[in-house]
């Protein structure tokens, strides 16, 4: 048996010269072969990018509610002020984040809009799985942050919570001073009543109007006190009601927020069982078509092979 001689030192003579004939130097000659052998890293689409800055947007708020989180809640570490301030930044990335979704999510309709025939047949199963995983990705983007806005509604639940239950013991207080102030007004009242009867010296009898009088101004300024009291009370409990319509109000446009996209999946859902079940109907109304095309076809082929038989038998 003959020895198999190895050729390759040859091979890659004969390449170098062919490299050399063709205008290549050892530099390009070597970047050639250096990228045979670590290839260069695919160019991301348009769509990917997107996707990623919303990521990282989406991450950059996590960060923020995480870093804020405690100056947030704690009434000592900051004002009303900054925390509205920390709640407008956060209103601001969320909508942010959801118009970048949004975008991504009409970006996927107007390919899967392109993508399809002049029959509204789709194309090649490449494309659909690419249509599909970009849906995916859209879908993980909106539960992320669906997430985060969660963890901040549970922030917000807990700032109104604090600031009812400073409101409440306010008014418990204010009730009962108010309560304590008129039973220190009767108790002062029903003394000076009976001295004024027990007493009836001509000088203390002159001095009768002028305490009636600080008596009637003191009733007053008790009054008053008391109105204000009421009204204290009653601007309290306004404040309370506005906090809780406010906590309700945003609980309200969180899940009317999460109905809307449930309601726009539900849309693109039914379109596209609309699509297809107009295909459907084409594609069956093609096969009745190719069935009664092929039940002629075999009437005639029996009709044929029957006259065939019967000419056969009268021609022998």
């Amino acid at each position: 048996m003959s020895k198999v001689r190895d050729r390759t030192e040859d091979f890659k003579d004969v390449a170098h010269r062919s490299a050399l004939s063709l205008g290549y130097d050892e530099s390009k000659t070597a970047a050639l072969l250096a990228s045979f052998i670590m290839h260069k890293p695919r160019q991301r689409s348009g769509f990917t990018k997107a996707a990623l800055k919303t990521l990282e947007s989406i991450g950059t708020l996590e960060q923020f509610l995480m870093k804020h989180k405690k100056d947030y809640v704690d009434l000592h570490r900051t004002t009303e002020q900054e925390r509205d301030s920390i709640e407008h930044e956060v209103t601001i990335f969320v909508k942010s984040c959801k118009e970048q979704i949004d975008v991504l999510r009409n970006s996927i309709n107007e390919e899967d809009a392109n993508s399809k025939g002049w029959l509204g047949l789709k194309g090649d199963n490449l494309n659909a799985d690419t249509i599909a995983h970009k849906h995916g990705v859209v879908l993980i983007l909106s539960e992320k942050l669906h997430s985060v806005t969660s963890q901040f509604d549970q922030l917000r639940a807990i700032r109104f919570q604090d600031a009812i239950n400073r409101v409440t013991p306010r008014r418990k207080r204010k009730n009962t001073t108010k309560s304590n102030a008129a039973e220190t007004s009767e108790s002062n009242l029903d003394p000076d009543m009976k001295r004024d009867s027990e007493v009836r010296d001509p000088d203390v009898s002159q001095a009768a109007p002028l305490r009636v009088q600080e008596q009637l101004l003191d009733n007053e300024t008790r009054a008053l006190q008391v109105e204000l009291n009421s009204l204290l009370d009653s601007v309290q409990e306004t404040e309370t009601k506005m906090v809780e319509m406010s906590a309700l109000n945003h609980l309200m446009s969180t899940h009317v927020l999460q109905q809307a996209q449930q309601i726009e999946l539900l849309y693109d859902q039914a379109v596209e069982a609309t699509q297809n079940v107009e295909l459907g109907n084409k594609e069956l109304s093609q096969a009745i078509q190719r069935n009664s095309s092929s039940r002629t076809f075999l009437l005639l082929f029996l009709f044929v092979l029957t006259f065939s038989i019967l000419f056969l038998d009268w021609y022998s």
